[in-house]
């Protein structure tokens, strides 16, 4: 193993290439600080550094045994005998130094970077084939169906996520694995001009006024924060009621489980046409069996509308350096539902639901 001292590892302080020192090991993070799910700055601004103490504080920034059995990956070597002890006391010094800066007269100073995330890592594929659940190296869908496993074991299994530099295949086939990929700005590109259009329609001569259907697609978006929680919560988390059959199983993994299961997969993390468009029919003729033309016109357009911020959210919370104001506190909020407890936190655009209904995640 090679070995490196702590004044080369501190020359390793950039985005471009960030090094960081755990227990006496050096670890290479650069691959991981984009896709890092807490955001890109918490790991920045200790790169270089000796991060065993900062790690282990939970008052800093808590982890789970699972972001320890993570580094594995990213190990370059070991650090110098004669850099330990110095590399460990900075350490302490920037752990302290970091929590004071965070208490004023005995409160919590809102940090940006006080966190409880986790982290993202490759998994070691080869490793990963011990739990004789799925091979990512292998399509998916024949796995689930040969398997044969019970839905206990498939749920405890999906819900530890697994990452991937890309995505994993689910289909043996090409032609079927095309459709199972959506990049995020697809949903904007395919809905936009429905929504438009459906504004335009309850618009018309004879019909809604501007100030009407502006006010009727404020509902529709406001509905559509109620239908995210329930589509969450209910077809998707259906996990206590589906049956334990194989077929169940991979209808619960294509819908929502591959999601759980490959939380970082950049082209999945949107819903592919075919299961939006599949969702949106029976939400349509529904809300037209209940209001007039127009106004179902212009509470549909808002209802899309309010779908097409949410997928777009869903992605940027997942892969982005949100703004603080909200979005920050999203993402944390989210990804402790990936990471920490998928039994509850089903919003996603806001927490409210999950108040009302007693789901909410205590962070």
């Amino acid at each position: 193993m090679a070995v490196y001292s702590n004044a080369e590892v501190q020359k390793h302080a950039s985005e471009d290439s960030c090094w960081v020192i755990y227990s006496n090991n050096v670890y290479d993070m650069t691959s991981f600080v984009q896709d890092h799910p807490g955001g890109e700055d918490y790991i920045l601004d200790h790169a270089g550094q000796d991060v065993t103490d900062i790690m282990k504080d939970e008052a800093s920034h808590s982890h789970s045994e699972g972001a320890y059995e993570m580094m594995e990956d990213f190990l370059l070597g070991s650090l110098a005998a004669d850099s330990a002890s110095t590399a460990t006391t900075s350490a302490t010094a920037a752990s302290v130094s970091g929590l004071s800066k965070r208490v004023v007269k005995g409160h919590e100073e809102d940090d940006e970077e006080d966190e409880d995330a986790q982290y993202f890592k490759p998994t070691d594929l080869a490793a990963d084939k011990k739990t004789k659940f799925l091979d990512l190296n292998q399509p998916l869908l024949f796995q689930l169906w040969s398997g044969k496993f019970s839905k206990a074991f498939y749920l405890e299994q999906v819900h530890i996520p697994r990452h991937l530099s890309g995505s994993a295949r689910i289909f043996g086939s090409p032609f079927l694995e095309l459709f199972t990929k959506t990049p995020w700005y697809m949903i904007p590109i395919l809905w936009l001009p429905v929504i438009t259009y459906g504004f335009h329609l309850s618009t018309l001569p004879g019909r809604l006024e501007t100030d009407q259907a502006t006010t009727l697609f404020v509902v529709g978006i406001a509905l559509w924060s109620f239908a995210e929680y329930v589509i969450h919560r209910f077809l998707f988390h259906l996990d206590d009621l589906m049956p334990d059959t194989n077929v169940s199983i991979i209808a619960h993994f294509l819908l929502h489980g591959i999601h759980h299961y490959l939380p970082m997969d950049r082209l999945r993390l949107v819903m592919p046409p075919a299961l939006s468009i599949t969702l949106a029919l029976p939400i349509n003729m529904f809300v037209h069996s209940l209001l007039p033309l127009a106004q179902a016109h212009a509470v549909m357009a808002g209802l899309l509308f309010g779908y097409v911020l949410y997928d777009v959210t869903h992605y940027y919370l997942h892969h982005a350096r949100p703004f603080k104001i909200h979005f920050k506190e999203m993402k944390t909020y989210h990804l402790a539902h990936h990471y920490k407890n998928y039994e509850g936190g089903y919003g996603i655009t806001s927490k409210i639901w999950d108040k009302v209904f007693n789901t909410e995640l205590q962070l």
